[in-house]
């Protein structure tokens, strides 16, 4: 099997979504190309990829084989391109890391998980139920609960607040060195390293 890993922002295509809650994970695999200095092409998967290498290993080495990726589908069905897509690289659940919005963190909290449950997100539930496992890494963005009576599923497709893209902005940013980290260091010593940094 590839050596490669395989990182996918989930969120929904086009403009109309581009600054939505629900779209973090694709802010996260926008900045790591724009950062590598690399475009986004088409894939028969019905996929945008983006092929990089990020960060560096001892020795001054370039880092691992990365490929960004966003479904150019609807989150609600974006498991099927992403299981095709890894199917065509040859790359294991195990190696792919899934970046999305996640409604039980408080805004900005980043937090690494392996395998478990979907939390109701319907972007990981297609993406288990395609990949035929939960066995494969989540970076989870926290983006806090709605306000009031404001249901959930408004609230994830709200643009953030004005007022809130400064907090937004600096987590995309960590979210982006915590995925460089999971790829040059490895899923378990980087989720120590984040949990521990993050802890009271």
């Amino acid at each position: 099997m590839s050596e490669t890993w395989l990182v996918v922002g989930l969120g929904n295509p086009g403009e109309r979504y581009a600054r939505n809650r629900h779209n973090v994970g694709h802010m996260v695999v926008d900045l790591l190309a724009s950062r590598a200095g690399a475009r986004w092409t088409s894939h028969r998967s019905r996929t945008l990829v983006a092929d990089v290498r990020l960060g560096t290993l001892p020795g001054g080495a370039p880092g691992p084989r990365v490929v960004l990726a966003k479904s150019a589908t609807y989150m609600n069905i974006t498991g099927g391109p992403v299981a095709a897509l890894a199917r065509a690289l040859g790359i294991e659940p195990a190696r792919i890391l899934a970046i999305h919005d996640d409604l039980d963190l408080p805004a900005g909290t980043l937090r690494l998980k392996f395998s478990g449950g979907e939390g109701g997100h319907n972007g990981l539930k297609s993406l288990t139920q395609n990949l035929g496992t939960r066995d494969y890494g989540r970076l989870r963005i926290g983006i806090g609960r709605p306000p009031g009576q404001v249901d959930a599923a408004d609230y994830v497709l709200r643009d953030f607040a004005k007022s809130e893209w400064p907090e937004v902005a600096v987590a995309i940013e960590e979210a982006a060195d915590v995925v460089v980290d999971v790829v040059t260091r490895g899923f378990e010593k980087a989720q120590m390293d984040l949990h521990t940094r993050a802890a009271p």
